[in-house]
This record gives C-alpha cells, structure tokens and sequence, in this order.
C-alpha cells in the first residue's frame, strides 16, 4: 500500500480513537517497571501474582483466533504480550485490532505468564493508547543499502538497530570514563565561550555569524585554548573543558564540521609529564594498551615516508613529493602545511599501535613551547592509534613577547589554515602565565577507536549531511 494511503488509513484510526473519547496523547504514563525489570526477576514476579503496568512501542502483531501476541519494546528490553477476548473484553479486543498499528506507543497492564514455550508473556487485561504513529515502521531497514540513510532517519535506525544503539551507549560511557578520571586526578570543569570574536587555538577556518544587539561580527570557536588558558593566567592550576567545536572544513572518515573536543591545561607541568598522563588515560579507557607507547619525532616519519628532511629540504621540494604522491597541493600553502599533508596522507594511516609523535616544526605550532636548544622544533606530541589522531598537545607557549612574534609571522601568511592575531590573549599573557602543558582530545575519534567503527558518523547521533 503506498505510504500516503497507509497514513490516511491511520488518520482514521486516530480520528475513531477521539470519537471514543480516547486521548491518542495522553500526558502521562502510569508504567510501573521498565521492561528489562521485569525480565531480569521474572520468576518473583510470578510469585508475587502482581499486575504489573508496561509502556513501550509495539514492534509486532500477530493474530490466532481470538488471540493476539504482541511484542512490546520500551528502551530497556522487549516482551511479549497476549490479549485475549476473555481477558479484556470482546468489545476491547476488537477496539485495539481495528485502531492500533505496530509502531504505537501503548501501556499494558496485566499478570504474568509463561507460555507453552516458556517465554516470559504479560497478559493483558487493560490497555492504553500513548502516542498514536501516523507513518508505518519500515519493513527492510535492516537491509537498507544506503548507508546515508541509515544517518538521515538516525531515530529509525536506533528502533531497528542494537549494534548501533549499543554504541552510542558506548559514547557515553566512555566520555563519563574520561570526565570521572580527569575529575579524579584534580582538574576542574569549565564552560568556555562558544561564540568568540577571534578564533583561535587551531589552525583551522571558523564558522562566521552575527550578533544583532552589539552589531558585533563573531565566529563558532574553532577550540577553547585561548579561554582556557586565561584561566591559568587567572590562578587556576588544572582545568578541563568537554564540549562542541566547529571547523568549516571538509567531511570525511575522521572529520565532522561540529565535533566533541576535550581539552585541558596543568600549570607548572610540561609535554614529558602530559605524555604520561596521556598514556594512563588511555590504559586507563582500553586494557589492552600497554606500556610504553611507541615514540617517533616527526621529522623522522617525514624523512622515511617522503626521504625529504624538513629543516634542509625546499619549499618546492615537498610541493613537487606531494603533487608525485596525489596530494592536493593548494596555491597558499605553506612547508609547514604540505608536511602536515604528507603526514595526514601517508604516514598517519600506518601508525595502528599506540604511538606518540613528537618535536614538531614551530611553524607547524604557533602556541607551542620550543625545545631547549633547538629553536626550530617545539615540545609538542600526537597521539596516534589505529590510524587516528586521538590527541594533539603540547608545552604551552606562556613567553608573551615570543608569542607575539608568531603571532605577527601568521599574520603574513594566506589561506584558511592561519591561526588569527589574539590582542586580547597576548595582553593576558603579559599579566603572565606559569609554564603549563596542554592537551586536545578528540573524544569523537577515542569513540571510533573503542567502538570498533568505520567512521565518525557511525558514532555521532546526527552527522552534519547535506539536505536531499
């Protein structure tokens, strides 16, 4: 039956439903268990000869006779239900056969049983509509090709999908996990603004909007780093933020527009000790990483994936290795760009151990602290797992004057990938700022890894899609 007759069809229902005086949107429920309750102590409740009351969602309909089984979902489990016309009435069970359709919301109350079979059963002696559905469940969606569909009607593919759903469960529990331990080593949780004048903290293009009441041009903050840090300027010795980031950038495998970030700063606390910290952490979310992580300075991986060595070789040399490699070599990039490139392409996909990347160019980290004696590289590390960047963190940068001067040098670069001129957060730091390391992690990529999935928007609830 094509879709506009099957919801003209439920229309009718609904409309018999309110001539019986029926409230097809009651603004209660009077449930007494959750499913999964009742399962989990069935044969109490047997002993117990109670009438419990149910709610959820019928996924199933099947008729015998002067009898019906029904299967009853609510977000915990599912069981079955019996009407029968001696138990509720023929007038009753004629009322729910002709006016409710799989994918209602009903409350059932009623003793329990098992069947022949023995399978756990409510049998119904009274029944209440609580939601009347104007659209029919779909039939095939579990062997719906289109994957992008699957991401456009998320709230159907968590009805039809367990894998799915556990994984989001997953996400939950795996950001408690994060949130408890950071809480548990010291840190204090913050709000940092999410509508900036300047967005800084990443090398990556914002998001532009405007607010009307200050006639004020501002942007979706691309990371909370500058904020964050004023709170060390401000005395505040350990401080985490977990929240949404917004980068108008492209979408992929890894990437997503808006995205779940965690970031956090220790004073007095440098790259080596964050390095330990980062790798506890990480034992700490998956039992089967060991100690120690693997490290590789950058340059290193650069060298053995493109034979070209950051500090002596061009500008045009690694233009010309990365146009021979098939990456896209964009008219404003810079060095500093085209070895992140080669990393991101070449390099990153092979690091599946655990592996920290360390001693990055300055060029490639304006925030960054520089390594004694080495005034070309900075005290910064990657996490990487699974071919996934799962952390970016570094030494922070807290030499007002220096960090004025990269700064200025960013200022006279071109392109999206440019970190903006802060005036405001370089006036903090000259209020000054303790030594401090800091950490990035994308917590929607720790899901990836965890959960064993493909993408971010297997495990991001409603992916940024373009509308059909």
């Amino acid at each position: 039956m094509p879709l506009k007759d099957i919801r003209g069809s439920r229309l009718k229902k609904l409309a018999n439903l309110k001539k019986a005086g029926v409230d097809s949107y009651p603004a209660e429920s009077f449930r007494s268990h959750k499913i999964s309750e009742i399962l989990e102590n069935f044969d109490n409740f047997l002993k117990e000869s109670g009438k419990p009351t149910l709610a959820g969602r019928l996924m199933s309909l099947r008729e015998h006779g002067g009898a019906t089984f029904c299967d009853l979902k609510d977000g915990s489990a599912k069981i079955q239900l019996f009407f029968k016309k001696d138990a509720v009435g023929e007038k009753e069970y004629d009322f729910f056969l002709e006016n409710f359709d799989i994918g209602d919301f009903i409350e059932a109350a009623g003793p329990l049983i098992r069947t022949k079979a023995g399978e756990p059963t409510l049998e119904v002696q009274n029944y209440r509509m609580l939601a009347k559905t104007l659209l029919p469940l779909p039939e095939k969606w579990h062997g719906l090709q289109e994957t992008e569909e699957r991401y456009r009607k998320r709230y159907l593919d968590l009805i039809f999908n367990g894998e799915i759903r556990e994984k989001f469960e997953k996400r939950s529990e795996i950001i408690k996990k994060v949130r408890d331990y950071f809480i548990g080593q010291g840190c204090i949780e913050v709000e940092t603004p999410i509508l900036q004048v300047v967005p800084g903290g990443a090398l990556a293009k914002p998001f532009k909007t405007h607010l009307n009441t200050l006639d004020l041009d501002l942007y979706l903050r691309v990371a909370p780093e500058l904020y964050l840090k004023r709170l060390l300027v401000a005395g505040f010795e350990s401080v985490f933020e977990i929240g949404r980031n917004f980068r108008n950038e492209g979408i992929d495998r890894d990437h997503n527009p808006e995205f779940t970030m965690l970031e956090a700063y220790f004073a007095y606390k440098d790259y080596n000790w964050l390095m330990a910290f980062t790798e506890n952490l990480f034992i700490h979310l998956n039992g089967d990483f060991k100690k120690p992580f693997k490290k590789e300075k950058f340059n290193d991986l650069i060298k053995k994936a493109s034979k070209l060595d950051y500090g002596k070789n061009s500008e045009k040399e690694f233009v010309r290795f990365a146009e021979d490699s098939g990456i896209k070599v964009g008219k404003e990039m810079t060095k500093a760009n085209l070895a992140d490139e080669i990393f991101k392409k070449l390099i990153r996909p092979e690091l599946i151990e655990p592996t920290f990347v360390i001693d990055h160019p300055v060029d490639l980290s304006p925030l960054a602290k520089k390594l004694e004696g080495n005034e070309n590289n900075v005290a910064r590390f990657q996490l990487v797992a699974g071919g996934l960047e799962l952390a970016n963190a570094f030494s922070e940068l807290n030499d007002p004057l220096d960090q004025k001067e990269r700064f200025e040098e960013q200022k006279e670069l071109k392109g999206d990938e440019v970190h903006p001129y802060d005036k405001d957060f370089l006036e903090a730091l000259e209020y000054g700022m303790p030594p401090a390391a800091g950490i990035g992690i994308g917590m929607d990529r720790v899901v990836v890894l965890l959960t064993n999935s493909n993408s971010l928007r297997e495990i991001i609830l409603f992916p940024t899609m373009k509308p059909r």
